[in-house]
């Protein structure tokens, strides 16, 4: 996605209030980006809390900053930056985190986000953009470029198979038709349950739905419907259980009066062995894999259930 991101940035160049700040990375993805900015472009070195503190001073004096890192040198290290520069304010900060969840798997745990957006909106007026695939990408950067208040913008690697027709991006969408249960995912681990959903006959096939904006405040009409029919719901995202769509989701369904008889909460639960290891390898560990997924999917499954990962 971060190909994606920089070819959205380019598009936008000509908006003279855009401003750019690296902590020193994009290597072999933002070069455009550089050259399309000029000295709107600014290497803020690895230093990120400055960073934060000089995207706020530019989004006072009337620009649009966008300020980018590995996710969790950008909402982790500069919280307090984040929280009382540019939140407190409400100002148009844009950030970007490249490698939600486990993202950038052996490098451990000092460069995975795992509680990131569950962090971020406890500030105030924060709104996060979740990219699903990678056609995902430019119409949240336009999304986010015209908020008025701070956002976060949550990259990933995009992982549906080559040539997949989905649904315009879309804070919620149903991407996968069906009568069986109804699976809502969060980021690009919707991709990998494209095929294996879309090979299931009508009658069992669950439905997928994809959140991409947070928070959530309400619910749409045809998710509910679906859940009505269902009476079956798995969330599944990269992010610890706390702060985390599932817990989002389940309070409005409660508001709402429409909590399923059956619930499953798939998520990112740690280190369970004390190791690291890749991306897919710390998903298989919680439970995020497909063939874990597709296990929750059968009729057999013992019910009812709030969290199948612990």
């Amino acid at each position: 996605m971060r190909r994606r991101f920089s070819d959205a940035i380019v598009a936008l160049a000509g908006d003279p209030t855009l401003a750019f700040l690296t902590g020193d990375l994009g290597y072999m993805a933002l070069e455009p980006v550089r050259n399309a900015l000029g000295i709107r472009f600014l290497n803020a070195g690895v230093a990120e809390q400055n960073m934060i503190s000089v995207a706020a001073g530019l989004a006072r004096a009337g620009l649009r900053p966008w300020a980018y890192s590995i996710a969790p040198f950008l909402y982790a290290r500069p919280f307090e930056q984040v929280r009382n520069d540019v939140c407190l304010h409400r100002l148009p900060v844009r950030l970007v985190g490249n490698g939600g969840g486990y993202g950038y798997g052996v490098m451990g745990a000092t460069h995975h986000a795992l509680e990131d957006y569950g962090a971020l909106l406890t500030l105030d007026a924060m709104t996060v953009l979740v990219p699903a695939f990678g056609a995902d990408v430019a119409p949240a950067v336009t999304r986010a470029h015209v908020l008025s208040g701070p956002s976060y913008l949550r990259l990933g690697l995009a992982e549906e198979p080559s040539g997949s027709e989905v649904p315009p991006f879309a804070p919620w969408r149903r991407v996968v038709a069906g009568d069986g249960p109804v699976v809502l995912a969060c980021g690009p681990i919707a991709g990998t349950l494209l095929a294996p959903l879309q090979a299931f006959e009508k009658a069992r096939r669950p439905r997928l739905w994809v959140v991409s904006e947070l928070p959530v405040t309400t619910l749409p009409l045809d998710f509910l419907d679906d859940l009505r029919a269902a009476d079956h719901l798995i969330v599944a995202e990269e992010h610890v259980a706390h702060g985390g769509v599932g817990q989002a989701v389940a309070l409005a369904l409660a508001k709402a009066g429409a909590t399923p008889s059956r619930v499953a909460h798939r998520h990112a639960v740690g280190y369970p062995s004390g190791r690291y290891g890749s991306q897919k390898w710390h998903r298989a560990e919680c439970g995020l894999d497909v063939t874990s997924l597709l296990a929750l999917f059968d009729e057999r499954e013992a019910m009812p259930s709030t969290d199948d990962s612990q």
